[in-house]
């Protein structure tokens, strides 16, 4: 499956397949919050924050990715993410796009 963030695959023709996305709704427990938390006392990345945004993206990309796949899609153009707090130390990630077929 091949990913794109323009609104058109350069070098073929495209036709529209219908909107796919995929998302999750992560957290870190609570020992890993309060590390967090003295991290963000002195500056500094949140690493383990990081991370887990990271691996939330990439599963969000891969369940995109599986309903493209549904509907028989050769890409996805226009993948866009976003992410949102739901509750304090939780966040969503969603990933979308326009599956694509090649002509």
């Amino acid at each position: 499956m091949e990913l794109n963030t323009l609104n058109y695959f350069p070098g073929k023709e495209i036709e529209a397949v219908g909107v796919v996305k995929g998302n999750v709704v992560t957290s870190k427990n609570m020992f890993k919050d309060i590390g967090a938390g003295l991290k963000g006392m002195v500056g500094g990345e949140l690493v383990s924050y990081t991370k887990m945004l990271n691996e939330a993206r990439e599963i969000a990309t891969n369940r995109m990715v599986s309903e493209a796949e549904n509907l028989g899609a050769d890409a996805v153009i226009m993948v866009r993410y976003e992410s949102d707090a739901i509750i304090d130390g939780s966040a969503e990630i969603i990933a979308y796009g326009t599956a694509v077929k090649f002509k």
